[in-house]
């Protein structure tokens, strides 16, 4: 029994490169401020006093509106700490406080509460609880400047194994649900989807280019990525087909469905900082080695070994 335990604690205390944390702590904010500016243009409509409320209700979680004036600085809190936290300064209370505006403004208007919502502040916390900012960053540079010893460019990264794990987790339960639903029985349920309200000028177009009989076994694709992403992102041998299968799928859902672009640029964002080959980490890791004083270095043998070498090496 403590043997399968060993390895799992092994695997969550493998050092990993800190740059991971680093493309989720810069890119995530910005994918939801991105999904939140359409809210956020109408803060006091959105959580204030001033637009429509569903009514308290019987056994029906209920936060009251605030006065407009709270509710734009609710706003510009959230704004203001993921920006910080997209760039690195005074890095985890951005991202609590950011996490924060992120539960409230999910609890106070759940009708408006869409995936980015809920997975949002998840997110922001696992970040938080890392050693997000001490590569990159204004931390960093400030660290710097105090003549304070670099931070190290490989450790432990729980936050990482726990967005790997949420990652396949959501995939899985995902494929799920639609090998449940319609997508193993209506051929034509992923093409359905083009024609919803959230058409782009970019799904018309491949609505109408490509073949009808394609849309079959693209759907089927999904459903098999999906239910078996915990095996395809497991195995070395399948881990970078499936990163690609996922980057290429997300983007699609990018250009076709809207207002999605931000959930999609979310799980892009994800991916690559979880699943990404070390060495394609090697210009993250040059610029916090110039920013933090080091000399710069390189990813070598995979995921765990960062060698100093001359910058003209890399």
């Amino acid at each position: 029994m403590m043997r399968p335990l060993s390895r799992v604690s092994a695997w969550i205390d493998e050092p990993m490169p800190v740059a991971r944390l680093e493309l989720a702590r810069i890119f995530a904010p910005l994918a939801i401020l991105g999904f939140m500016s359409s809210r956020l243009a109408h803060a006091d409509e959105w959580i204030g006093d001033a637009g429509f409320r569903v009514p308290r209700l019987p056994n029906h979680t209920y936060v009251p509106p605030l006065p407009s004036s709270a509710a734009w600085l609710i706003a510009f809190a959230m704004v203001a700490t993921g920006l910080a936290l997209s760039a690195g300064w005074k890095t985890r209370a951005s991202a609590l406080v950011f996490a924060l505006t992120l539960v409230y403004v999910a609890v106070s208007d759940r009708l408006a509460a869409f995936t980015v919502s809920k997975i949002g502040p998840v997110i922001v916390l696992a970040i938080a609880s890392g050693p997000a900012g001490s590569r990159l960053g204004v931390d960093a540079w400030v660290r710097r400047r105090r003549g304070e010893l670099p931070a190290p460019a490989m450790a432990p990264l729980g936050p990482i194994r726990f967005l790997q794990v949420m990652l396949v987790t959501f995939y899985c339960a995902s494929g799920i649900a639609k090998a449940g639903g319609d997508w193993l029985l209506v051929p034509s349920a992923l093409w359905s989807h083009l024609h919803d309200s959230y058409q782009t000028g970019f799904a018309f177009f491949v609505a109408k280019t490509l073949p009808a009989w394609l849309w079959a076994p693209m759907q089927y694709a999904v459903v098999v990525f999906e239910v078996l992403a915990p095996l395809w992102f497991a195995l070395r041998r399948t881990r970078l087909l499936a990163l690609g299968y996922g980057l290429g799928m997300h983007s699609m859902i990018g250009l076709m469905f809207g207002p999605v672009v931000w959930f999609a640029l979310l799980m892009m964002t994800l991916l690559v900082a979880s699943f990404v080959p070390a060495r394609w980490l090697v210009p993250v890791e040059v610029a916090a080695s110039r920013l933090t004083g080091e000399s710069p270095r390189r990813v070598s043998n995979g995921d765990v070994l960062y060698a100093s070498v001359p910058t003209a090496g890399l």
